[in-house]
C-alpha cells in the first residue's frame, strides 16, 4: 500500500528545501554559522512549522543557544522570503528547534565503535592466552610420547 502524502507533507518538503537555501544565502547573522535543515513539521492547518536544524561543527551549548535565538529572530524575514518562493496563500509561522538526534547518533556510534574495539582487544588477548596454553600442552604431550 502506497503512503499517502498530505498537503502539509508537501508544504513541509518544499519549505525544507527553500529554507536550506535561504538560510545559507540570505541570513547574514554571524552568530548563525552553517546550518543544516534536517526536517520541517507543518501543522495540519498550515499555520505553524517546526524547523529542526543542526549547526555544522558546533558542540558548545551556549553557542548553539545563541544561534537558535538568532534564527528564531530571523524567522519573520525567512517567512517573508518563503512567501516569495512558495506559492501558497498562508506561509506557516516558523519555529526553529535544535535537532539533537544527529548529535546523539554520532555519540552512540562512537560509543559502539569504542566497545567493539575493546571487545576485539579483549578477544585477541584471550586468543593469545589460549594459544600459549595450547603450546604448553603440546610440549607436555611430546615429552610424554618420548
Amino acid at each position: 500500500m502506497a503512503k499517502e502524502f498530505h498537503r502539509a507533507d508537501r508544504v513541509a518538503d518544499a519549505m525544507r528545501r527553500e529554507l536550506a537555501q535561504l538560510i545559507q544565502h540570505e541570513v547574514r547573522d554571524p552568530r548563525v554559522g552553517m546550518v543544516n535543515v534536517n526536517d520541517v513539521e507543518v501543522s495540519r492547518d498550515l499555520t505553524t512549522a517546526k524547523v529542526y536544524v543542526t549547526l555544522v561543527g558546533e558542540d558548545d551549548p551556549s553557542k548553539i543557544e545563541i544561534a537558535m535565538t538568532a534564527l528564531n529572530k530571523a524567522a519573520g524575514f525567512l517567512r517573508s522570503q518563503l512567501a516569495k518562493e512558495i506559492q501558497i496563500r498562508i506561509i506557516p509561522r516558523l519555529y526553529f528547534r535544535y535537532d539533537e538526534t544527529s548529535v546523539r547518533g554520532q555519540h552512540l556510534s562512537a560509543l559502539i565503535d569504542k566497545a567493539v574495539k575493546a571487545d576485539q582487544k579483549h578477544s585477541e588477548a584471550g586468543d593469545d592466552q589460549v594459544d600459549e596454553g595450547r603450546g604448553e600442552d603440546k610440549g607436555h604431550q611430546e615429552e610424554s610420547n618420548d
